[in-house]
């Protein structure tokens, strides 16, 4: 494949490609069908500390923080462009480095990682401060500047999406960046560097570094270069991040884990809620931290939800992430299908119903698990509790709204949440209750480069995407100029 055989898994550092110190490499595999498709390098601490040195003379030399945020967005318009030209190979590659379906992979993320670039790189242009009204005889104002060196740690789920929430924000604010994609999908990552080097981002702006986490994450995490650590992963991986930056002082952004639920109403437009509901747990194949596995449903539609998925959630068409008609893929690795085979088996032992689902799908040698909907467990069930991360549903009744609004913030996470209802004044009453940083409301998953999201509780805090998102990779600087 074109889109990776002209830099074949190289570290990019300096604005050179090269490989590991030590010449290590690691395999990277089509989850579609369990087989290697190429191998990259595979980075060690020497590795990072060359890529944050390179990084930190870019920053330092001011040929990218220097220039005027009009001529960053300018770039950064460039880096759009080019991502549109180049949509189909970016497709392939995040189709076959995660087993997204290429359809979606056109769609979803190509779409939006362009739209960030594009959100940004107008933000750009109005990077501002302000003035201060002061009793002193003075002229106080405050001014944004970029933070320095940051390290992006970004997941396996949405690699190309995932880096465009933090790359394009950093870039923006004239930081320079060393990012590590997820050990198992660094291919889109790779790529973005090339692009981002046509664009015109000076050498040492930008820089990839592919490796294990607890080797290449670590060392960046810890190296004493590093300004600041924009993070999305795992609740258990995110701790140790924060608490690593929190022994250098560093500032940090933190998407962890979700769990969230999806409420629904007696209400509700039950044929739109169900297209919602289905959306919010199949969706990227259950791999989506802002995923709605958790279903809460009133008790008098209950009995008739349950049928209604019963029949549906079957016929989703599930199979080869190249062919358009798919819908769900395979999930990204073995290990990713043995904790939800792990999960199921639990539901099962401890009496839960399995409604539809439940079992893995033979298919080409792949890591494909059905769609599946559980019902009858109980609240403190682990089931419900954790983050099964796969396609998987669990569905439990409600009396009351404040039931219901009990049963949603019971989990320790608090990423996202919806509601169906048409009911106005009850939607933004219970929105309001809801511990989520992103409520939807009569549908799942509007997301968009101007509207900012994030966790709180176990799921992390800071946020991405909007002013919000731009504002966490700037300081502000205030300057008092005496009048006398």
């Amino acid at each position: 494949m074109t889109a990776f055989e002209t830099e074949p898994g190289r570290l990019f550092i300096g604005g050179q490609w090269r490989e590991a110190a030590d010449g290590a490499r690691t395999e990277v595999v089509d989850p579609s069908r369990g087989r290697v498709v190429t191998t990259v390098a595979e980075a060690g601490p020497a590795d990072v500390d060359a890529a944050v040195r390179a990084a930190r003379e870019a920053f330092d030399s001011g040929h990218w923080s220097g220039l005027s945020g009009r001529e960053r967005g300018r770039i950064l318009h460039r880096v759009v462009e080019l991502i549109r030209e180049n949509a189909d190979e970016l497709a392939e590659l995040e189709s076959l480095d995660v087993g997204k379906p290429i359809t979606l992979c056109h769609a979803v993320d190509v779409t939006n990682a362009a739209n960030d670039y594009e959100h940004y790189a107008a933000l750009a242009f109005s990077l501002d401060g302000s003035t201060r009204d002061t009793p002193l005889n003075a002229l106080a104002y405050t001014k944004r500047e970029p933070l320095g060196v940051v390290a992006a740690i970004t997941p396996f789920n949405f690699p190309l999406i995932l880096a465009g929430s933090k790359l394009a924000p950093a870039l923006a604010a004239g930081n320079t960046v060393v990012h590590k994609p997820a050990d198992e999908t660094p291919l889109s990552a790779l790529y973005m560097a090339g692009l981002l080097q046509r664009a015109g981002v000076p050498d040492g702006v930008v820089n990839v570094v592919t490796g294990a986490g607890p080797v290449a994450g670590e060392a960046l995490l810890r190296h004493t270069g590093i300004d600041k650590i924009a993070f999305t992963g795992s609740t258990a991986v995110g701790r140790h991040a924060a608490s690593v930056a929190g022994e250098n002082l560093k500032p940090v952004t933190m998407e962890l884990g979700g769990n969230a639920a999806h409420l629904v109403f007696e209400d509700a437009d039950l044929e739109k809620a169900v297209g919602a509901v289905i959306k919010g747990f199949v969706f990227n194949t259950g791999q989506f931290c802002m995923g709605g596995p958790r279903l809460l449903v009133a008790r008098p539609v209950y009995s008739t939800l349950l049928g209604i998925l019963a029949d549906a959630v079957p016929g989703v068409p599930v199979g080869d992430p190249r062919l358009p008609e798919t819908v769900v893929g395979p999930m990204a690795g073995e290990r990713h299908l043995r904790k939800v085979e792990e999960y199921v088996d639990l539901a099962r032992k401890e009496g839960a119903r399995i409604v539809c689902g439940g079992e893995r799908l033979d298919l080409d040698g792949g890591y494909y698990y059905k769609p599946t909907v559980i019902a009858d467990l109980a609240d403190d069930s682990r089931v419900i509790q954790e983050e099964i991360f796969g396609p998987v549903l669990t569905v439990q009744p409600f009396d009351t709204e404040d039931e219901a609004v009990a049963l949603a913030n019971s989990t320790p996470y608090g990423l996202a949440s919806g509601i169906q209802t048409g009911n106005l004044a009850r939607a933004h009453r219970v929105a309001d209750r809801l511990q989520a940083g992103i409520v939807w409301i009569n549908d799942w998953a509007m997301l968009d480069p101007n509207v900012p999201f994030g966790g709180v509780k176990a799921s992390g805090f800071g946020r991405e995407y909007g002013p919000e998102g731009l504002a966490a990779y700037t300081r502000t600087k205030s300057v008092v100029v005496s009048l006398d």
